[in-house]
């Protein structure tokens, strides 16, 4: 918890980042309306960029991530029910729930978030029995590919763990000791998986990891962090380059996961669990997941290869399927500790070689990239940028630029009037700004 005292100001955000969250915090507040004698709780989570680690994650994967600057501001106050409400301080929607086990979340509404998250903190902690008025305002772009989602049922989760002292009950306890256990747990959340004894449900329909989760909570101010997946291992950080930030540049295309949408995302998801199929199948080994596939000897990624000509897959095919391994295998194994080690030394030429690397790569291997992602990565190396890729689900979304701080306000202009020229109709709902590495999600008093 940040002390009242200091609060955001102390809180690894930059001086700018952390004024603007104080008029976001306090747009929340009044739309809880007068303060009664209820107990509070007040969090700041932040949104991701994941620097590399395309469709790692739920695959065990490794990822090198940050917490972003941007994020929401949350505010609960306690109540003497089970009814929990959430508003948006933005712009004034609402949504109510009981907080039970029986709860039905409303797929494709922004409400299945918070309600996914009600109904299994009912389900896994019975103790849980005090209800919340939660208030929420935020300054990171929706539906951009810097986890939003995430972050909104994260936030949810906080507040209620915390109205409800969830960290004291015998179930938390035996479960989660420590914040990559949290992000392993919330993962399971979002996706409907069992975490440990903690059973499972529907989650809210994607069949994702908990890369996100994990960067939300447990990444450093002015630090990348490195982790492996399923289960979350931190395997070490490494420092921003000194001077540099990042500048991102939402596309302006939704990267929602809902309908069409969701159901392109989940079969890259789909694939990589295909692959792990088919190589348990042949080789009649019990791995848990293709990362680990990959490194039970040297010649296991060749001999998926091989098992993957041979299967005759007729759902998604040889070729998808070998360029779905290859592309994981690639920047799991070699693109995510090369960069990292080019950071540790101060290569930015390596660093930028190897990000363009993994961003040819998901264009032609991955197929998750759209026109406007391909130009504004491409543009933001040409503008100069140390390096730049499209992050997270795909189909949309949002690139970084890793630029000297110096000159970002000169890059950010050029680089939108640049992706004005090549896409008019979407730079008109583009979004660009600036964000360093950021702290976690932390709680003021």
């Amino acid at each position: 918890m940040v002390p009242v005292a200091a609060g955001l100001d102390t809180s690894g955000l930059r001086a700018g980042a952390a004024a603007s969250k104080h008029a976001l915090f306090a747009r929340a507040r009044a739309a809880l309306g007068r303060q009664g004698p209820a107990r509070e709780a007040a969090f700041f989570v932040p949104g991701r960029i994941e620097v590399l680690g395309k469709h790692t994650d739920y695959a065990g994967g490794r990822s090198l991530l940050c917490a972003a600057e941007q994020g929401f501001c949350l505010v609960a106050r306690a109540r003497s029910d089970r009814r929990v409400t959430v508003v948006n301080a933005d712009t004034g929607d609402r949504a109510a729930f009981e907080l039970g086990p029986d709860l039905q979340p409303v797929m494709g509404h922004w409400s299945n978030y918070p309600a996914t998250v009600l109904r299994r903190v009912a389900r896994n902690f019975p103790e849980a029995a005090a209800g919340a008025d939660l208030a929420f305002a935020s300054d990171l772009p929706p539906a951009s590919g810097m986890s939003s989602s995430s972050a909104f049922m994260v936030a949810v989760f906080l507040a209620v763990a915390a109205l409800n002292e969830l960290d004291r009950t015998p179930a938390y306890r035996a479960a989660i000791g420590h914040p990559e256990d949290l992000a392993g747990y919330l993962g399971t959340v979002e996706n409907g998986r069992t975490f440990g004894p903690l059973a499972g449900d529907a989650g809210v329909g994607t069949f994702g990891g908990s890369e996100d989760h994990t960067a939300i909570l447990c990444c450093r101010a002015s630090t990348l962090g490195q982790y492996r997946f399923a289960p979350v291992h931190f395997e070490r950080d490494v420092a921003m380059p000194a001077g540099h930030v990042f500048v991102v540049a939402f596309s302006g295309l939704l990267a929602e996961k809902t309908g069409a949408a969701l159901a392109t995302y989940n079969r890259a998801s789909g694939a990589a669990a295909r692959v792990l199929q088919i190589w348990r199948d042949t080789s009649g080994r019990r791995v848990s997941t293709l990362e680990a596939a990959v490194v039970e000897d040297s010649g296991a990624a060749d001999a998926i290869r091989e098992a993957i000509a041979a299967a005759g897959d007729e759902e998604f095919g040889a070729r998808l399927l070998r360029q779905r391994f290859d592309q994981f295998v690639l920047e799991s194994r070699t693109i995510v500790p090369g960069a990292g080690d080019a950071l540790r030394d101060g290569d930015l030429d390596r660093f930028g070689a190897l990000v363009d690397q993994s961003q040819h790569a998901v264009e032609e291997w991955l197929g998750n990239q759209v026109p406007e992602t391909v130009c504004l990565a491409r543009e933001a190396r040409r503008l100069g940028a140390a390096a730049a890729s499209a992050f997270g689900a795909g189909f949309g979304g949002s690139v970084w630029a890793m630029v000297a701080e110096r000159r970002s306000e000169d890059f950010r202009r050029a680089w939108r009037r640049a992706y004005e020229r090549a896409h008019p109709e979407a730079a008109a709902r583009a979004v660009f700004f600036e964000t360093a590495p950021g702290p976690a999600a932390f709680r003021l008093a």
